[in-house]
């Protein structure tokens, strides 16, 4: 009867190496694969910056004035201010809207989303799910953001629709708690598109 080889004290069989081998390069794989997305959120966390209010950028004491005419603001999209005797309907709209009328439904609590015009169409959609009652959607040429979320008085400048900070404002600011007439509506009011530079202000 053959007799196998006995292994010297301290040698291992070559199967057994191959068989840790294969299980530390299994595990290493498993690490970089559970690491990589995980470096890839932190990384798209900085790039974002921090994941609170902190950028909301606050306008005290705005006139609510009504003017006659268009009116050319300081600051764009405008917060608030004089603005048009009507506001302006509630709704999404795929063309840029005056900005009087949208300052009055500001007065009366309304949430305005803005958007670059060349922004993706599934991102608009998106926003489009964000909005709420009482809210208006609009294109708006010369942003400094992809996207701008404004109610009166305070306004935040957003990496997109996918933005962390955009339900934050909403659960924050989305109840009009900021305007004049918090208890009035954006419904009944008119349909009015962007014409003209309008009057500084």
């Amino acid at each position: 009867m053959r007799r196998r080889p006995r292994l010297r004290p301290g040698s291992l069989r070559p199967g057994f190496l191959r068989l840790v081998l294969v299980v530390a390069l299994a595990a290493m794989v498993v690490v970089v694969a559970v690491s990589a997305p995980v470096a890839l959120r932190v990384a798209e966390d900085v790039r974002r910056g921090p994941v609170d209010l902190s950028a909301v950028v606050v306008y005290d004491d705005l006139p609510t004035t009504h003017v006659p005419d268009d009116v050319r603001y300081s600051v764009t999209p405008p917060p608030g201010g004089p603005h048009a005797d009507r506001w302006l309907q509630c709704g999404v709209y795929d063309r840029p809207v005056r900005d009087a009328n949208v300052v009055h439904a500001l007065e009366h609590g309304t949430v305005w989303l803005t958007h670059a015009p060349d922004l993706d169409e599934q991102e608009v959609a998106e926003l489009a799910a964000f909005l709420p009652d009482e809210g208006i959607l609009s294109p708006y040429p010369g942003l400094d953001a992809p996207v701008v979320v404004t109610v009166w008085g305070r306004q935040l400048a957003l990496t997109g629709a996918d933005d962390p900070r955009l339900p934050l404002f909403l659960e924050a600011f989305g109840d009009g708690g900021t305007a004049p007439e918090p208890m009035a509506s954006c419904e009944g009011g008119v349909v009015e598109y962007a014409v003209g530079a309008g009057t500084p202000v």
